[in-house]
């Protein structure tokens, strides 16, 4: 069964329906870049770096925990740290045991996090591979429920959600900039809005996954590297999310690590929003100039995450 007829805008609208006494309605944030000394525009933050544990992750948490069957042994999730908090969260809200495993790069804002809500924390390995690998083994060996991060169809329905509220929030714009790691933020929101909206992608020039991609025609392993790395370095986009992207998304933008933290930086400085990393990539994009609306454009920008400590830039 293809992705296109599994992440359908009707199995998005009953996963919100399912998951929504559990998640925020994060807000928008309408700024004007004059305000980060560019020329006027009006530009719309939806400020998701709000969500219960700090990233649109928990949507694709209480997804898959609430339409899949658990076992007594629990779930397990393999993450760079936000979906493994997100998870960690989701279980501790539903009563599920969870084991997390993260690489060596996973942030302590994170980790913490992790810890906070009760999950057992496993350290595999310097890269999200590694803690994939890992928590391969411990699925086959305790029967434990693995909650992939992007890898999921329940996991981009529950990404799904965060279009469908965009659009609801911001009816009237023209486009939207997603940062990409895996994909399944980006996938999800594509396959709700469906061409509706510009969907253009942004991702860090360490790890350009779904750059790669899209020039080979499909995922390929791409760089791991660079300052969101804990967030948007996995090797390769996902697969169920791919042929979305090919559909629905326009194109992809990289932004320089130090595009990134300088939109981190304004993004504090200016409206006091704490943004990650990989949370302030696809401003990054606009901050930059490396996204360059047409006249009258109206752009959306999604800070998907909030997870650090680094608050003074």
């Amino acid at each position: 069964m293809s992705a296109e007829t599994q992440i359908t805008p009707d199995r998005i609208s009953r996963t919100e329906t399912l998951i929504r006494p559990h998640i925020r309605r994060t807000p928008v944030l309408s700024v004007d870049m004059v305000d980060f000394g560019h020329a006027a525009l009006p530009v719309q933050l939806k400020l998701e770096c709000l969500q219960h544990s700090g990233s649109f992750k928990a949507r694709g948490a209480f997804s898959n925990l609430l339409q899949r069957d658990i076992p007594k042994a629990g779930v397990v999730a393999a993450s760079g740290g936000n979906h493994g908090a997100a998870v960690a969260y989701a279980a501790m809200r539903l009563g599920v045991p969870a084991t997390i495993f993260v690489p060596s790069v996973s942030p302590k804002a994170k980790t913490d996090r992790i810890r906070g809500y009760g999950a057992e924390l496993v350290i595999a390995g310097d890269r999200y591979a590694d803690a994939l690998a890992a928590s391969e083994v411990h699925v086959a060996r305790t029967g434990a429920l693995s909650v992939h991060a992007f890898e999921q169809v329940e996991t981009l329905l529950g990404q799904g959600t965060l279009g469908l509220e965009i659009e609801q929030d911001l009816p009237d714009i023209d486009t939207l900039l997603v940062a990409v790691g895996g994909g399944g933020l980006i996938g999800g929101v594509a396959a709700w809005l469906a061409g509706r909206i510009r969907i253009v992608a942004v991702e860090p020039e360490g790890s350009p996954t779904l750059h790669y991609a899209f020039a080979a025609g499909e995922p390929v392993d791409a760089p791991t590297e660079g300052v969101a790395a804990d967030s948007l370095a996995p090797k390769r986009v996902g697969s169920l999310m791919f042929p979305i992207a090919q559909s629905y998304i326009e194109r992809s933008i990289l932004v320089s690590d130090n595009d990134i933290v300088a939109a981190q930086k304004a993004l504090w400085d200016t409206v006091r929003v704490v943004a990650e990393p990989g949370g302030a990539a696809a401003f990054g994009a606009m901050l930059s100039g490396k996204y360059q609306p047409a006249p009258g454009e109206r752009v959306a920008v999604l800070v998907c995450g909030g997870n650090t400590t680094a608050v003074q830039f």
